[in-house]
């Protein structure tokens, strides 16, 4: 099965961020395009979409602990 990760874009020199809320739970069935998850930077809220349709997996959860934009928060994978 192939997945897809859900990461967060390069924004600027944005390093971290904190993950204020997912908007599906784990194992929910998205579509492309849909808002999965509201992070925060420093500067900003930016809302995260789905790269893919499938059933999310979630890797990383909602709360106070810094994430390096780097880092997947979760897979796109097959229904």
């Amino acid at each position: 099965m192939e997945t897809i990760p859900v990461v967060v874009p390069q924004m600027g020199v944005v390093e971290e961020f904190v993950v204020l809320e997912w908007h599906v739970d784990d194992g929910s069935s998205v579509t492309e395009g849909q808002v999965l998850a509201t992070i925060e930077t420093e500067k900003a809220e930016v809302e995260v979409e789905s790269p893919a349709s499938g059933r999310l997996e979630i890797l990383i959860p909602a709360g106070p602990e810094p994430v390096q934009v780097s880092q997947t928060l979760g897979n796109i994978g097959s229904d």
